[in-house]
């Protein structure tokens, strides 16, 4: 019984299998590496073909995207443990998940975002000319929402969230008047990057089995 090697030299082997035969005048052989198709193509002496056997892919994923990953999320987290408002003191946080004291941050939490979009709308306090209260309104998910969410006792993923959105937010709110200039469109640009940042932390949109 002879095998002919059918592709060109490979550095890495991981298995061969042989086709179930015992009645064999010759074959062909493929040897399967990390990314190639083990195939084995054997013909008996009556000139029949017998079956192919042929294993799965193996495809090996390489770690530097989730290298990048942890690192950049290693900076973000500790660029707004430095920057963004926390405890004054090193105590355990009593903001916990079922306290009065939680569900008092997470409603002004949202109601400050939806006190800022009034505000940036000009519907509360009118007024024809930019003024600080439309400035105020554009940075109010920054300025208010992230800081009252952030001072709960959170979930880790939810506080990721919040940390990406401490630093994104900023800059929304420096490049966008640069080519709009428009109260409205920069509250509305931060509350999409604050669901959109949720969703994806949080796994909203991923199905369940």
């Amino acid at each position: 019984m002879r095998f002919c090697l059918i592709s060109p030299p490979l550095r890495v082997f991981s298995s061969i299998a042989l086709a179930p035969s015992s009645n064999l005048s010759h074959g062909r052989l493929l040897l399967h590496t990390r990314t190639a198709t083990l195939r084995i193509r054997a013909t008996a002496d009556d000139g029949v073909e017998a079956p192919e056997v042929e294993e799965e892919e193996v495809q090996t994923e390489s770690p530097i995207p989730s290298a990048l990953g942890k690192d950049l999320k290693k900076v973000v987290n500790k660029t707004a443990a430095t920057f963004a408002p926390r405890a004054s003191t090193a105590s355990k946080n009593p903001a916990l998940p079922g306290t009065t004291l939680y569900k008092v941050f997470e409603v002004q939490g949202y109601a400050s975002m939806l006190v800022g979009g009034v505000l940036s709308f000009n519907l509360l306090f009118p007024s024809n000319e930019p003024d600080l209260w439309r400035l105020m309104g554009m940075w109010s998910i920054w300025m208010f929402t992230i800081p009252s969410l952030r001072a709960r006792d959170c979930p880790l993923k939810e506080k990721e969230a919040l940390n990406y959105l401490f630093l994104i937010i900023p800059l929304l709110n420096v490049a966008i008047p640069f080519f709009w200039k428009s109260f409205p469109l920069v509250w509305s640009a931060d509350t999409l990057a604050f669901f959109a940042m949720y969703a994806w932390k949080l796994g909203w949109l991923e199905r369940t089995e």
